[in-house]
């Protein structure tokens, strides 16, 4: 088991937990967090991350997203194809991966072969989140369009648009998917499936930067402040509220192993906790484990080494094809250009380095498209000074 988290200065950083199996005498069970990597790879802040049984992936204010294998502890390579911050990644099982970003784009990538099998044009503004919903045949996306949009993964294209009064920047399924929440500043609209509509609103004291569903009906809230809230979706009700931090929480990861449900926490204040959750969600949580990263963390992702995973693809009917109607009428592209694109650019480097290794010194492996784009600028660099020098002489 490993803890993923990335930073405003650049870095991502790798723990290596150990669960100790027994309590020692009175006390309570605690944990060990080992530091086991750190990487610099990105030339920006880090925005997302997203984990499958065997890659980690990361979004950047940098448009790009590093994949990183860690059952070998290298990186794998990069994929660019977005113009503007990566906003959010999300894995369906090990074979599919979809990113957001401030380009209004959501493409599904093939996370076997990496490449784009499909890029869509899904928000006139900026993509802030999407969600796949448990069957795998439902994407939910929110963006700055004051939108809601429901994909069939499936066919590949939009469902439904539903407008809302604000831009929300939040949407999770539930984790049977009954339900959903979308979240609007500090409000959390609760939507049923079946229905479409909003079942009831919690309002959260400040703004919030997380949520995670802990049942069904049980939801975590994290926000601009050192608390986390549970609450009940059904009754509305705050079951209980406990002090984390001592600043900002930024992202939450919950998961359960035998006798266990765990919930981690990273925030501003550099540190990343690992809580275990009883079983009453009105009794706060107990502290297993805690690191001080040093740094102003962003987002967070927990790597689980040998767990399967039942969800391999998307349902069968729904290979998404590389080139569809949607895209080409939404995008305005060609789409020979597309599929050009996407042949150049979804690869990556076949070179691979080592995590622990120095990535400034490698930039030329981050990925066969990203040294194209550094080459073409320094090509536009060298041109436009060599036109200032005719011009002066």
């Amino acid at each position: 088991m490993e803890l993923v988290a990335g930073c405003y200065e650049q870095v991502l950083f790798g723990f290596a937990v150990h669960p100790e199996s027994e309590a020692c005498g009175d006390h309570e069970q605690q944990w060990t967090l080992v530091a086991d990597f750190t990487h610099h790879a990105h030339t920006a802040s880090l925005s997302a991350v997203a984990v499958s049984s065997r890659f980690v992936v990361t979004g950047s204010k940098d448009e790009t997203i590093h994949i990183y294998d860690m059952k070998k502890k290298i990186e794998h390579g990069a994929l660019v194809h977005h113009s503007g911050t990566i906003t959010c990644l999300k894995f369906y099982g090990n074979r599919h991966l979809i990113s957001g970003a401030e380009d209004g784009l959501i493409c599904i990538w093939d996370a076997k072969k990496w490449e784009c099998l499909k890029s869509i044009k899904a928000h006139k503004g900026q993509v802030t989140f999407l969600s796949i919903h448990p069957s795998g045949k439902l994407a939910l996306s929110v963006g700055t369009d004051k939108t809601l949009r429901t994909w069939n993964l499936v066919e590949g294209r939009s469902a439904f648009i539903k407008n809302i009064k604000q831009n929300a920047h939040i949407v999770e399924w539930s984790p049977r998917g009954e339900q959903y929440v979308v979240i609007i500043q500090n409000k959390i609209d609760i939507y049923q499936l079946d229905t479409a509509s909003i079942s009831g609103t919690i309002t959260n004291e400040k703004r919030i930067s997380s949520v995670k569903f802990l049942s069904e009906s049980v939801l975590a809230v994290a926000g601009d402040e050192e608390v986390i809230r549970f609450f009940d979706c059904d009754s509305l009700v705050c079951l209980c509220e406990f002090k984390a931090h001592e600043n900002r929480v930024k992202d939450m990861f919950s998961f359960e192993i035998p006798e266990q449900h765990v919930i981690v926490t990273a925030s501003s204040d550099g540190f990343i906790k690992m809580w275990k959750l009883e079983q009453d969600k009105k009794v706060p949580p107990s502290l297993l484990c805690e690191v001080n990263t040093k740094a102003r963390l962003t987002c967070l992702g927990v790597w689980l080494d040998k767990v399967p995973d039942t969800k391999e693809s998307f349902p069968p009917a729904a290979e998404p094809s590389p080139v569809s109607k949607e895209q080409s009428k939404i995008g305005k592209k060609e789409p020979g250009d597309t599929v050009h694109k996407e042949e150049k650019q979804s690869k990556p480097n076949t070179k691979k380095r080592s995590l622990a290794g120095d990535s400034k010194k490698a930039t030329k492996e981050s990925g066969l498209v990203s040294t194209k784009k550094r080459k073409m600028v320094e090509m536009l660099e060298k041109k436009r000074k060599k036109k200032k020098i005719k011009i002066m002489q």
